[in-house]
């Protein structure tokens, strides 16, 4: 990579690759050098703003830059991740890696052909409540997720569970040291085909179950996940950033709010993204840990859609 600042560059800066701009640009050590976007007048005006190069034409970018961040509507994922792979890149691709796990495990084994970085976008990783609390975690039986939305166009490519609650599920799966047993799924569509609300419960070999609940048509936003082990309960809102601890103590229940540095999880997420590409070391999602997310997910996405047809 050379001597200097890592060059970066965004593909799609939309409501999210916006951000993906605006973070490189002020990180220390990096430079971002170029944003492709299909609207003309969007990456002009972000590549004035920051002082880089806009295209029309991601290829055409390619030479440019170091790293990329692809955050493009999920059906173009594994169509453009795969361009970018043989070139070369190193590349945080936004979730879910792709919409289908045969095209996540390709893009896996070209980037361990290359040599090339994949980090994949479950930013909620990133969020202090969860980064705060992993010392307390010693044996979870219980876990509650509820991720509720208000309606935004934005990601309906693909389902919800796709969408919003692989978010949860990849939180889970980090947390539970053991193989899934059983999933269970209900969802339906409200607005389009796909599940708008779904609801999955995962059974784990270890005993622990995980209920998770997602709705991309709620009249308001809500994410929390709360964990139950042996005598404590863990209540954490990734939205507030905020976590409490109930534990009992002899014979009652003391409660504590758990201490954390508020950050900005994206922000946090291309640091460390970063950091991987300077050392060369594995991500903190790497791309085998999207792509155990969407294995899940799809399961789920699939089991709602036979249910829905009456399969």
């Amino acid at each position: 990579m050379g001597i200097g600042k890592i060059r970066a560059g965004v593909i799609g800066v939309g409501h999210l690759g916006q951000h993906h701009a605006r973070i490189y640009s002020s990180l220390e050590g990096v430079r971002l050098t170029a944003i492709a976007d299909t609207s003309k007048k969007r990456v002009s005006e972000l590549a004035q703003k920051y002082g880089c190069k806009a295209y029309r034409d991601y290829r055409k970018m390619l030479g440019e830059v170091d790293v990329l961040s692809i955050a493009v509507p999920t059906t173009l994922h594994y169509k453009i991740a795969k361009e970018v792979l043989e070139y070369g890149k190193d590349i945080l691709i936004e979730k879910p890696i792709t919409s289908e796990v045969s095209q996540a495990r390709e893009l896996l084994g070209m980037a361990e052909r290359k040599g090339c970085i994949i980090q994949v976008g479950h930013i909620e990783r990133f969020n202090p409540v969860i980064m705060s609390f992993q010392k307390i975690l010693t044996e979870p039986k219980f876990i509650e997720a509820h991720r509720l939305c208000k309606y935004n166009p934005r990601g309906t490519d693909v389902s919800a569970v796709l969408d919003l609650m692989i978010h949860d599920i990849d939180i889970i799966l980090n947390m539970v040291p053991s193989p899934i047993s059983r999933i269970e799924a209900v969802g339906v569509g409200v607005i389009h085909k796909t599940a708008d609300i779904a609801n999955a419960r995962i059974k784990f070999e270890n005993g622990c179950i995980a209920n998770l609940t997602t709705s991309r048509v709620s009249p308001r936003n809500l994410r929390k996940i709360r964990i139950f082990q042996p005598n404590t309960y863990i209540s954490l809102d990734y939205e507030k950033q905020q976590g409490v601890l109930y534990q009992k103590k002899m014979f009652r229940i003391a409660k504590k709010d758990i201490p954390f540095e508020r950050v900005e999880p994206l922000k946090a997420e291309l640091e460390s993204f970063i950091n991987c590409v300077k050392h060369r070391v594995n991500p903190v999602v790497s791309g085998e840990h999207g792509a155990k997310a969407l294995e899940v997910a799809v399961q789920i996405a699939d089991q709602i859609e036979k249910g829905q047809h009456g399969k």
